[in-house]
């Protein structure tokens, strides 16, 4: 009974979404042409066919470590509100802070190797 306020918001929410989605294919424009379904990115036409063509892993790297660092920023600070509170009742807090700061070393040890860093 308690999570009844937030079971309607959640309720309302989806309601409205999927009525505004609705309601927009149902009554909105819809003119295709030729500009409209061309395959662009940021507003550029691409120079040739996307077949064959690969993209460089630098680019999947550079993502990794921005997933990795936000991951890392995100768990970090909650941790640090709570870890003086935490430490008196043991030192679990401490031991799954460390296994967390493996993990992401062995992450940015494998981007290093890769030569994500490296700007030639």
């Amino acid at each position: 009974m308690e999570y009844l306020p937030v079971l309607v918001m959640m309720a309302a929410g989806v309601f409205i979404g999927g009525t505004v989605l609705v309601l927009t294919s149902l009554f909105g424009p819809n003119v295709p042409n030729r500009t409209k379904d061309s395959a662009i990115e940021c507003g550029v036409q691409p120079a040739k066919s996307s077949k064959g063509n690969r993209v460089s892993v630098r680019f999947y790297l550079v993502a990794i470590l921005f997933l990795l660092f936000d991951i890392e920023t995100v768990f970090f600070y909650p941790w640090a509100v709570i870890y003086k509170k935490s430490l008196s009742t043991g030192s679990f807090i401490m031991i799954e802070m460390l296994a967390f700061i493996l993990v992401l070393l062995v992450g940015y040890v494998y981007v290093l190797r890769k030569g994500a860093l490296d700007w030639e």
